[in-house]
């Protein structure tokens, strides 16, 4: 059985916290000087084990085992929230560069090897997932042209050309060389705690619709325009998500979710009735049947409110991403050894957040393992876990990667 070396997986993911620190969190978004700055540590990480490593084009930190023989993917990213947790997507990262190691001090798993990822932008600051789509083969030159930072505005070809990566080559992943995708999390909810269970063995990730909803009405001094010949946007933006409250909840599913991320008025003054406003929405589940029953009750009520109130409702779909379900093979390595080294505290449970394993998992046998976030908060500075958590964690994803090669090695 691979076994780490707890003490050294502690200080890595300790240390990689202090870059970008904010309050008890960080705050590291995508090409900032401190996520960069990550990128670059991390691949010195990889160099000094062995590794050879590389930041490519999109700002994907890759490293590759020095072997030819089975071997394994690993990884999650390196980048945050704004300010918000320390350990969502580092987790991953520190656990696959330490079950790299272990791999490569093993003498039963001499001639194999764990090869590591740090994705770019899994939490989506110019364009979500973008650094695992170009891995794989899905991000358009195009895609890369137009997508700009959600806070800042900055170009994405300008902000790389920032980190020194301009010119440079986007790598591509050579599939005959990997058994499998392994990536680790904290749960980002409080299922696991609740239950008082260590280990998450994630059977699927949810698909996210994510939609941009306009109403268009009149703009109008708000104390001389009677309300009987109002067009108010606001009023009407009001009316259909208490319709979408009133209705999903018939259509939805057990882990069903729904939000209304931000709701804009313009021109958003006391005194003037709003002419326009945008509702920024989306919904998730595991199930695409689901999904789409999600999708054509929205479409009936906003047919709804075109037809009874006074205002013009406009929508459009600004994503899709559909649900992954992960391999089964990569479930049981994962289910073993949880029962190996945590007997009775793990569950198999879906993923209500996306990851890049989704991505992924239409090229490789994928699979995720999640350990408790305490009182299930993420992407907040708060966000935190136990060391022991984190360990546990880290003993089952690194033995479940020892089983698969084992496996493949016959």
């Amino acid at each position: 059985m691979i076994e780490i070396n707890a003490p050294r997986l502690l200080a890595d993911l300790y240390e990689l916290r202090k870059i970008g620190a904010y309050k008890t969190g960080v705050h590291r978004p995508t090409l900032s000087e401190d996520d960069t700055t990550a990128r670059y540590w991390f691949a010195d990480k990889l160099k000094a084990m062995g590794h050879s490593a590389e930041i490519d084009g999109v700002a994907n930190v890759i490293g590759r085992a020095p072997t030819d023989g089975p071997c394994l993917l690993a990884g999650s990213h390196l980048e945050t929230q704004n300010h918000a947790g320390w350990l969502d997507g580092a987790l991953g990262m520190i656990y696959a560069l330490e079950t790299a190691r272990a791999v490569s001090e093993s003498a039963a798993h001499a001639g194999s090897g764990v090869d590591v990822a740090a994705f770019a932008d899994e939490e989506g600051h110019f364009e979500s997932m973008f650094g695992s789509r170009s891995w794989v083969g899905e991000l358009a030159e195009e895609t890369i042209d137009a997508a700009r930072d959600q806070t800042t505005e900055m170009p994405l070809r300008e902000a790389l050309a920032k980190a020194g990566l301009a010119g440079k080559p986007r790598l591509q992943m050579p599939r005959e060389r990997y058994l499998a995708f392994l990536e680790a999390h904290i749960e980002q909810g409080d299922w696991l705690e609740a239950n008082d269970l260590t280990i998450g063995i994630v059977t699927s990730i949810v698909g996210t619709w994510q939609d941009r909803i306009v109403i268009d009405g009149t703009q109008n001094h708000a104390g001389t325009t009677r309300m009987s010949i109002r067009r108010d946007a606001g009023v009407a933006a009001t009316r259909l998500l208490q319709a979408i409250e009133r209705d999903f909840p018939k259509v939805a599913g057990e882990r069903t979710v729904w939000t209304t991320g931000r709701i804009t008025l313009e021109p958003g003054a006391r005194a003037i009735v709003p002419g326009r406003a945008e509702i920024m929405f989306q919904y998730r589940d595991a199930d695409e049947a689901i999904m789409q029953r999600l999708h054509e009750c929205l479409l009936e009520l906003i047919a709804e409110e075109n037809a009874t109130g006074p205002c013009n409702v406009r929508h459009e779909v600004i994503g899709h991403a559909s649900p992954a379900h992960m391999d089964p093979t990569v479930q049981a390595a994962f289910t073993e050894a949880a029962e190996r080294l945590n007997p009775g505290k793990h569950t198999m449970m879906p993923s209500g957040a996306g990851h890049d394993a989704r991505v992924l998992s239409r090229h490789l046998p994928t699979g995720m393992l999640f350990i408790p976030s305490i009182s299930g908060v993420s992407h907040h500075w708060s966000e935190h876990s136990t060391d022991e958590d984190i360990v546990a964690g880290a003993r089952v994803f690194a033995a479940a990667a020892g089983e698969l090669l084992s496996a493949a090695s016959g």
